[in-house]
């Protein structure tokens, strides 16, 4: 995770009971346990935080993406560190889905280690994205970015070569957006309030999961209109 990596200090913030030279199991575990439920707890919150701020926004989002996919659009996923992680499961979440669920022609834009390097090695890091949703992307597909910071140049300048070439966008940030929430070329913007990467990250799993399933049936809606 960009940054979301942790040294062994925030692993000390983050489980104070492992470093406090104590040689009570039971002590530990009792610990373990009630800082296991706090965390359960706070993810439980937070995603209920999002679903009641955000909800109406979803269901607008998906319908979107329904008429970008029933237009014979395609979705890029981009993202740094964890969140590349995260883009890439969005990704494989539309094209191959489990059991009967159809599958939606999605890339993760990480997934060509020999472009991102050479990308990055030959022009910068900050093009990795925007370079590459300039050469495969068209008019009416979709570009989907998440950061947990929302301050990534990369996805910033994806979002504006999307938009430019008329893409829906999508941003899924966190904290308080960051610059993500200053630009004008995200369609829909949903985030996370938490200082917390680790439940950013876990609500945002759950947001683009909701986002899949409300997006199918969004398809299901359309395709019903039709004569």
């Amino acid at each position: 995770m960009a940054r979301d990596s942790v040294g062994a200090s925030g692993l000390e913030e983050l489980y104070p009971f492992l470093y406090s030279g104590t040689s009570d199991l039971d002590a530990v575990l009792t610990q373990v346990r009630q800082s296991t439920v706090e965390k359960a707890r706070e993810i439980v919150a937070l995603r209920r935080q999002v679903l009641e701020a955000d909800g109406e926004r979803l269901a607008a989002c998906a319908r979107d993406l329904a008429k970008a996919f029933a237009g014979g659009g395609r979705l890029l996923a981009f993202g740094n560190g964890g969140s590349s992680t995260d883009a890439q499961d969005l990704a494989s979440l539309f094209l191959s889905p489990d059991g009967d669920a159809r599958p939606l022609p999605a890339f993760g834009l990480t997934n060509d280690i020999a472009v991102v390097t050479a990308l990055s090695n030959d022009i910068g890091f900050d093009v990795v994205f925007s370079r590459q949703v300039g050469a495969f992307g068209r008019r009416g597909d979709i570009a989907v970015g998440l950061s947990t910071s929302g301050n990534s140049a990369n996805l910033l300048a994806a979002f504006d070569e999307a938009a430019r070439r008329g893409l829906v966008t999508v941003g899924i940030a966190g904290y308080d957006g960051g610059k993500m929430a200053e630009l004008r070329t995200i369609d829909h913007l949903f985030v996370v309030p938490s200082p917390s990467v680790h439940r950013i990250q876990e609500a945002q799993t759950t947001l683009y999961h909701a986002l899949w399933e409300l997006t199918l049936g969004a398809l299901d809606d359309l395709e019903g209109e039709q004569p």
